[in-house]
């Protein structure tokens, strides 16, 4: 996988059930988006948080820290609708196609609603382009995003076991 770290403070490593799945964050094209995902990473906040959104041929969704996490959250029922404690960051729209594997952040209706929450396409979904931001892309490790268990919610929800910026491990 030293290829695909190669710029360590800007790869994200999350470890799933099945394995390690390496994403590769875009600070060129959406810097606010990166910034917000190590900050949360390096803070542990993705820790144990759920996938509450998973829809076969089209994306997981996840980084509830709110109401997400199945360690702390008395009702994962709500994930799915909050944030972090940081304020919503402002659309970062690019012409970087909603490709298979790639990283968008989720929002709600307002294009600057984005916080925490971020899914990563099982498809090609080229009908997102330019009305949800593009911020990473999935190096190494997408047949573990594959084998998340879908739902609306997932009946027993796959997490993310742990989220961490490559530059911090064995730092």
């Amino acid at each position: 996988m030293a290829d695909e770290t190669a710029d360590a403070e800007n790869t994200i490593l999350m470890e799933l059930k099945d394995g390690t799945v390496a994403i590769r964050l875009l600070p060129d094209i959406a810097p606010g988006h990166c910034e917000r995902m190590k900050t949360l990473a390096r803070a542990g906040a993705y820790d144990n948080v759920v996938f509450h959104r998973v829809i076969d041929g089209f994306m997981a969704q996840t980084g509830d820290v709110r109401h997400g996490n199945a360690d702390t959250s008395p009702d994962l029922g709500r994930a799915g609708t909050g944030g972090s404690d940081l304020p919503n960051l402002k659309a970062e729209f690019s012409g970087i196609p909603h490709d298979r594997g790639t990283l968008g952040a989720a929002r709600s209706a307002s294009p600057d609603s984005a916080n925490s929450q971020f899914f990563i396409n099982f498809k090609d979904n080229h009908f997102l382009n330019r009305q949800y931001t593009v911020y990473g892309r999935v190096v190494a490790g997408m047949e573990h995003v594959d084998a998340i268990c879908r739902g609306e919610p997932p009946a027993n929800p796959d997490r993310m076991i742990s989220v961490k910026v490559a530059a911090d491990v064995n730092a």
